[in-house]
């Protein structure tokens, strides 16, 4: 059990080894049964509301048992435990969202939830393998965030226009600014602003000061862009469909 839940590093985790693909595997399988099924799950109410309950309570209890986690461990700080950084805001808007089912929450999680989580599926800042908890608990958050921004945007009739798109980036820019004072204050690293994870991420890719933050921001507007051009080549291949 120490094996499993202490702090400690046993098993340094593996990049695009063994387990980490199987978990790309799982994640990918999962988000083709979203793409592919959506039709079926908009009609089947009964399914939907177990996909949705079952998401909501994997981005709950991944959340709290890792501040349990942590707090057990002895490890918990504000510097480092707090959920502000993107995915984990993505996972509180989502799990918001998958509860009160709000289009506005939809749309906002559909931009920040799904591919900043595929991105950290992809390219983990993770010190442990899978004969740890926070193995599991990494891959089962980001798959969650990441199928819950998908499952919301297609089964429920909301709308994504370039002046949506926009209006999520600008609170994305907002909330980079706070993170920047709170970073600031109390030696954080949330949206990895004062540095990169240091773990071979494509975060490395864009240079450093003034540049890093330019960079930053292209990247993430790129991101939202190519979100809503998927967006908007889906419906309108579902709407040559009918």
């Amino acid at each position: 059990m120490k094996q499993w839940f202490g702090s400690g590093i046993n098993q340094p985790f593996d990049m695009f080894g063994g387990s980490h693909i199987t978990m790309l595997i799982i994640y990918l399988t999962g988000l083709a049964l979203i793409l592919l099924g959506n039709k079926k799950i908009q009609k089947d109410q009964t399914g939907y509301q177990l996909i949705r309950w079952f998401l909501f309570g994997l981005l709950i209890i991944s959340e709290v048992s890792y501040q349990t986690w942590a707090i057990v461990n002895g490890v918990w700080s504000s510097n480092d435990y707090l959920p502000l950084h993107l995915c984990g805001i993505a996972s509180l808007v989502a799990a918001t969202a998958l509860w009160k089912q709000n289009h506005t929450l939809i749309k906002i999680t559909y931009f920040i939830a799904v591919i900043p989580a595929l991105m950290a599926l992809v390219t983990p800042d993770l010190p442990h393998d899978y004969q740890h908890y926070r193995y599991w608990k990494f891959f089962l958050h980001h798959m969650g965030i990441s199928w819950s921004g998908v499952l919301l945007t297609l089964v429920h009739p909301v709308t994504i226009t370039w002046k949506t798109t926009m209006k999520a980036y600008g609170l994305l820019v907002i909330y980079a600014i706070l993170m920047g004072f709170v970073n600031q204050a109390i030696g954080s690293n949330y949206l990895y602003l004062s540095r990169t994870p240091g773990k071979g991420t494509p975060l490395d890719l864009l240079g450093d000061g003034f540049w890093y933050y330019i960079n930053l921001g292209l990247l993430a507007f790129a991101s939202f862009w190519l979100l809503y051009f998927i967006y908007q080549l889906f419906t309108r291949q579902n709407k040559d469909k009918k």
